[in-house]
């Protein structure tokens, strides 16, 4: 089991004020890593309806930095004018020349003003270079175990996807960085929302573990979901689904409370109503129609649940734009 940092756990508490996120990019970094770490979070804002994230980009002294494949970020600012919850550190190819003393000072000063520090990719290296990992266990891309390792022998090395060990946060790679952002997501706002993520990603397993690979239970949970989205329009009963999935309805439940924190029936609903809220933005459907195809008899019913999930009615949705 990861150990999540007090911050993170909290989150859930605290959904008033979004979570403040920095992320400090050096010349070089990863277009896939960053759009894996930003975007779940994204997602995570428009699922929910709520600013769950706010996210600045920022460099060592402001300036623009550069891609790997030669895309130009302007950042939001300098790291030494920068606070918040977490930063993320993202330095990728050609990190060996960025670990001076100016980057270890910054970084160590930024642990001041950031709770929860986490490295993608080569970062790691970064932050043991500025004392930052001392005692942690730790893991880094790949390619670069060993001589991580062998350099910084006060670090307990891990070849792990990723790792969480109290408000240090190491990742191996941009692959990797959507599972742990979208882990973490699912530990501070519940494993529903981080499931609706995933799917709208459309990832091969949504119930994986952080390591990647799906539990027992994971596969008769992701079974159970594939069963619910292929019976939207002409909603199954809970024993129903079950049955399909190859477990009981009490077993059923169980897992899915265990894994999602929610049970069947509710996640079920969400999916008929993602559904329903995607055919108002996406299409010129009328409001009952867009009910019948969401597996509601009733608009009326369907506005009224509508509402209650997502703060608005479908008509007002639509209106907005």
């Amino acid at each position: 089991m990861q150990n999540y940092p007090l911050i993170m756990r909290n989150w859930e508490n605290h959904h008033a004020a979004a979570q403040k996120v920095g992320v400090l990019l050096f010349d070089g970094f990863s277009n896939h890593c960053l759009a894996n770490a930003i975007e779940p979070m994204r997602a995570a804002n428009m699922l929910s309806g709520k600013a769950l994230f706010r996210w600045q980009f920022l460099s060592l002294e402001g300036g623009a930095v550069e891609s790997s494949s030669g895309l130009s970020v302007a950042p939001h600012g300098r790291l030494a004018e920068a606070a918040g919850d977490m930063l993320i550190v993202m330095p990728s190819y050609g990190f060996r020349d960025l670990g001076g003393w100016a980057t270890q000072a910054a970084l160590r000063a930024a642990a001041k003003r950031f709770p929860v520090i986490t490295a993608m990719d080569t970062g790691s290296w970064l932050l043991a270079e500025a004392g930052l990992l001392e005692g942690r266990r730790a893991t880094i891309h790949w390619e670069e175990l060993t001589p991580f390792a062998e350099r910084f022998p006060d670090v307990v090395v891990v070849r792990e996807r990723f790792v969480i060990d109290g408000n240090r946060i190491t990742c191996s790679g941009a692959m990797a960085a959507f599972d742990l952002v979208l882990d973490l997501i699912g530990q501070a706002h519940g494993q529903a929302l981080a499931l609706e993520v995933a799917q709208l990603f459309m990832t091969r397993d949504s119930a994986r573990s952080h390591s990647g690979g799906a539990s027992p239970a994971g596969r008769l949970v992701s079974r159970a979901l594939g069963v619910m989205q292929e019976n939207l329009e002409m909603p199954l009963s809970i024993g129903q689904v079950a049955a399909r999935a190859g477990a009981t309805q009490k077993t059923l439940e169980s897992r899915m409370r265990a894994e999602l924190g929610a049970p069947p029936v509710v996640v079920y609903r969400r999916f008929r109503l993602n559904l329903a809220r995607k055919l108002v933005v996406e299409t010129d459907l009328s409001v009952a129609e867009i009910a019948l195809r969401s597996g509601y008899q009733s608009p009326a019913a369907m506005t009224r649940v509508f509402k209650e999930t997502f703060g608005t009615t479908p008509r007002a949705l639509r209106q907005s734009g």
